[in-house]
């Protein structure tokens, strides 16, 4: 039996991405397709070689709204390859649960390469039958949590997480100046980077004149629906030495979950289930935050990425809004660059598996223009409100 944490029997060898864009009108399996395959020819390998398959959150029936790819059967029938396991499932921790997946199957040895991926449709869904089309409630019929919030009108996340800015701002005096910060150096981020969404320059002047979408977050402190997909393969380090380049070491993860599992009840409604998961990573790694050379934190909201700040011990809780104020300490030459693709909120909503990939890239030393010089320590955050999954990765070390 493995005397470390499994996870660190996974590396991470190949990464790819499909086109990425607004209302692209390609189909899910196409864009699926085209990320997979690019990730497996990045880890130098054929289909033959993929013996698993993992997803999320699995593109069978129950999900839609453009949220969910195609299922792995589909995927599986598409690119004819054999299988030895696979699965597809919204029911794990956070968007990273499929990552999660991958490393237990080659830990256990159910496989030697998985293939992981992520795909949305959104922008095209939302396109052509308008917003309601991606909400949970746009059928007008409420169920589950729904129930409670749909006859008040709160039927958008950014409806159920601006109260976690307002309560932020009320306990902790954090103000709209500091939380555009994170808008500010996403988009100065995204210049440098061709494939993001938005690219030209953001003003303070602009954020604090934008639109409110749900007091306190306005509209920069959205992310941008897009379509496409990721795809990485999730590989038993065994087979490190035939790579070709030195593999992403996947050091830690934190996938608890305590306290309630709600956007509007949970105990502390600034940490949010951001603190188990960070909690749970430091505890299965030596590395500290102090180590880290660069953060991707899940940003479909501004508010998030402030709170996985503070919950990863990157500042004291509550503390945000003056770690970030200026920018300077999360820009691309701080002492903590964030987001440095773009993120969310300027380079599209691929739902946090962009966070991963950028986290590759900069591993890699393959982020061009945006390149952190020697980053080797990389934190990838996801998630927010009742459900949150948070990796460490590093180059060259497990």
């Amino acid at each position: 039996m493995s005397r470390h944490p499994f996870e660190r029997d996974a590396v991470i060898s190949g990464a790819g991405q499909s086109e990425v864009g607004r209302r692209l009108n390609r189909s899910a399996l196409d864009l699926t397709s085209e990320a997979a395959l690019r990730a497996i020819e990045d880890a130098r390998l054929t289909r033959d070689d993929i013996d698993a398959v993992t997803t999320y959150p699995g593109g069978y029936a129950s999900v839609s709204h453009g949220y969910g790819g195609p299922s792995p059967h589909e995927l599986q029938d598409a690119l004819r390859m054999d299988l030895s396991w696979h699965m597809g499932a919204a029911e794990i921790p956070g968007q990273l649960g499929a990552i999660v997946a991958a490393c237990m199957a080659v830990s256990t040895g159910l496989a030697r390469h998985v293939l992981v991926y992520r795909t949305v449709t959104e922008s095209t869904m939302q396109g052509q039958a308008g917003r309601t089309a991606v909400l949970e409630t746009g059928d007008g019929v409420a169920f589950g949590m729904g129930a409670w919030l749909q006859p008040f009108g709160s039927v958008s996340a950014v409806n159920w997480l601006a109260p976690v800015a307002q309560r932020h701002f009320h306990e902790f005096g954090t103000r709209r100046e500091q939380l555009a910060q994170i808008a500010l150096v996403e988009r100065a981020n995204a210049a440098d980077n061709p494939n993001a969404i938005f690219r030209s320059p953001l003003t303070l002047e602009e954020y604090m004149s934008a639109r409110m979408i749900s007091s306190p977050l306005c509209l920069f402190d959205c992310d941008i629906p897009v379509d496409g997909s990721t795809a990485f393969v999730v590989s038993h380090m065994d087979t490190a030495a035939d790579a070709p380049r030195p593999p992403v070491h996947i050091n830690a993860i934190g996938t608890r979950l305590q306290g309630r599992v709600s956007w509007d009840q949970y105990a502390d409604l600034t940490s949010m289930a951001a603190a188990g998961a960070s909690a749970h990573l430091w505890s299965r790694t030596d590395l500290r935050p102090a180590d880290v050379d660069v953060a991707l934190l899940y940003d479909g909201f501004s508010i998030l990425t402030l709170v996985w700040l503070e919950a990863l011990g990157f500042c004291a809780h509550g503390e945000g809004g003056a770690f970030i104020e200026g920018g300077h300490r999360i820009s691309r030459i701080g002492e903590l660059p964030v987001n440095t693709d773009g993120g969310q909120l300027s380079a599209g909503r691929l739902h946090g598996f962009g966070h991963v990939y950028e986290a590759v890239e900069q591993l890699w030393g393959r982020a061009d223009a945006r390149q952190v010089p020697g980053a080797e320590v990389a934190v990838v955050a996801n998630g927010g409100g009742p459900i949150a999954g948070v990796m460490l990765l590093t180059a060259g070390r497990r």
